[in-house]
């Protein structure tokens, strides 16, 4: 799994509890005031995930007020983007007059270096959402086009929001699928997303890199291809077809990959076969129909990729995963 920090209230007194939560935001992010209304028994969790330079921090937490004042930038400024995405429970800025909320269908980005008011839950309930940290020196967008970017309403609901979100959330359920050396990796593509979410709502998309622009057509081809991959018809043409690009352009982006888009669906295809061969649910749906649903109409055909893939025929797969009599 990822290197990660792990917070939890209920691990310490309760006179400690506020204090040391207020410590490790403002660490994690930048200085900060905190107020609330249930300091004296404050309840919190967090993770901080480490992804080299940026850093994902899913949580939970009593409503809480966060001032990032003038006086705080003057002492220490870490030139950084604050992105959040809630879950559950708004989030309200207040800039100056200003004020804006935030829910599940969007994001809420906040400039160290400017002044704000974040308040976060509402009443007695807490608010549960993914804090996303990215330096601003990592975002290749003009700075005076950046500035911009705290007065907008990005969306989650499609594009890149969607992909991000998408991300942040798959990241806030677990990291047993990566390894430590993976981080940087993830980061990278965080901030590809992100430059590409910023852009498209700047209209600025001409001032990314083609290798930043190259990348986000990956991902949104990765997401495209999950959302069919039963569709009997997913090919390599219908996948350019949907993302308005040649064939032949879709191969050469994916020359530079682990795997040919063909391995790949062929891969993410076997996965999900094998994820409901060890579903107990479906213990009693015939091994070809599965296959059919994956997209291997020939039960002879699928035995020997998932074989091959995972060393046993999916039978014994089966039985070995449910436990089932031989």
């Amino acid at each position: 799994m990822l290197s990660e920090t792990v917070f939890r209230s209920d691990d310490l007194p309760a006179a400690d509890r506020f204090d040391c939560w207020r410590e490790l935001v403002s660490r994690t992010h930048a200085p900060l005031e905190l107020r609330s209304d249930h300091r004296a028994d404050f309840r919190a969790s967090q993770r901080v995930l480490d992804l080299g330079a940026v850093s994902v921090w899913p949580t939970t937490f009593q409503p809480v007020c966060f001032r990032r004042s003038s006086k705080l930038i003057r002492q220490s400024d870490p030139e950084g983007l604050h992105v959040s995405l809630p879950l559950s429970g708004a989030l309200r800025t207040v800039r100056g007059e200003e004020e804006a909320e935030y829910g599940p269908d969007s994001l809420c980005v906040v400039d160290t270096s400017r002044t704000v008011d974040v308040h976060g839950g509402d009443g007695s309930l807490p608010h549960t959402g993914v804090g996303l940290e990215v330096p601003k020196a990592l975002l290749p967008l003009p700075r005076n086009r950046l500035d911009h970017v705290t007065g907008l309403r990005l969306s989650v609901q499609e594009g890149f929001g969607a992909l991000l979100r998408q991300l942040l959330t798959q990241l806030a359920r677990g990291t047993d699928a990566y390894r430590p050396a993976d981080g940087p990796r993830l980061g990278s593509v965080v901030v590809d997303l992100l430059s590409a979410l910023f852009a498209q709502a700047l209209e600025a998309e001409s001032s990314l890199t083609p290798e930043t622009r190259q990348e986000t057509l990956v991902l949104r081809i990765r997401a495209f291809v999950r959302d069919h991959l039963h569709d009997p018809n997913l090919t390599p043409g219908a996948i350019a077809a949907a993302n308005h690009i040649s064939r032949s352009y879709l191969y050469r982006l994916f020359e530079h990959e682990e795997e040919s888009i063909a391995a790949w669906i062929r891969g993410q295809r076997l996965e999900g076969a094998r994820r409901d061969l060890a579903e107990p649910a479906l213990g009693t749906t015939p091994i070809h129909a599965i296959a059919a649903r994956w997209g291997f109409p020939r039960a002879a055909d699928f035995t020997r990729a998932f074989r091959s893939a995972y060393g046993i025929p999916p039978r014994d797969y089966r039985q070995g995963a449910q436990g089932l009599p031989d």
